[in-house]
């Protein structure tokens, strides 16, 4: 490898459920898209990505991961010709435990999801996760992902995952507060990472799709 490498990894939430729309703990549930409501959302995130080869692809093992994978892939020129996918379970939603499937509404008032909300994830939900637990999986797939960049000097990889999963990582990467990092259905972050001195680090950030706002 020489002296100074760079990797683009670009990570995308999955598009629009029945759950996103009536505002559910989804978590770890099975949940699939609702279509065809989200398809429009996942055409512009197709289109942005179209053409685009990309050195490994990775995916949340859930539907809802996989149905938005196969329709970024549906009709690019790629298609057949680029990374096979692998799924993986590290990528998943932030486990919600007791609240999974429960509404803001519902639990607004009660005193443990107050303390939960107040503790920035610190707090595990019950029977669930706490953000340094979503970390611990989310550090291991990416330390694997850097690693693997290392040996088949990777340039460009794409993982689809959840917006709770790509919160921690803007919070871990970005230093966004953890409220911040929250992104839309079918869009996501492109991180930027070099490597130098022995070891990578994330130089950069952007939003993916680039924000219409943004465009000329």
């Amino acid at each position: 490898m020489s002296d100074m490498a760079r990797l683009e990894l670009v990570v995308v939430r999955h598009g629009l459920t029945a759950w996103n729309r009536e505002r559910r703990y989804q978590g770890q549930r099975d949940i699939p898209l609702l279509l065809p409501e989200a398809l429009a959302d996942m055409d512009r995130l197709r289109d942005h990505l179209a053409g685009v080869a990309f050195d490994a692809v990775h995916c949340s093992d859930l539907i809802r991961c996989r149905q938005t994978l196969a329709h970024i892939l549906e009709g690019n020129v790629l298609e057949g010709r680029g990374a096979t996918p692998r799924f993986d379970a590290r990528l998943r939603e932030l486990d919600f435990g007791d609240y999974e499937g429960r509404t803001w509404e519902a639990l607004k008032d009660d005193p443990g999801y107050r303390a939960w909300v107040d503790s920035h994830g610190r707090r595990a939900t019950p029977g669930g996760e706490s953000a340094e637990d979503l970390w611990i999986r989310l550090s291991a797939w990416l330390e694997g992902v850097l690693a693997e960049a290392s040996e088949s000097r990777h340039r460009r990889v794409l993982a689809v995952s959840h917006g709770g999963a790509i919160r921690e990582l803007r919070r871990r990467l970005e230093a966004v507060d953890f409220w911040d990092g929250v992104v839309g259905q079918a869009q996501g972050r492109r991180f930027v990472f070099m490597h130098e001195e022995g070891g990578w680090r994330c130089s950069a950030s952007s939003a993916v799709p680039v924000p219409a706002s943004a465009t000329p």
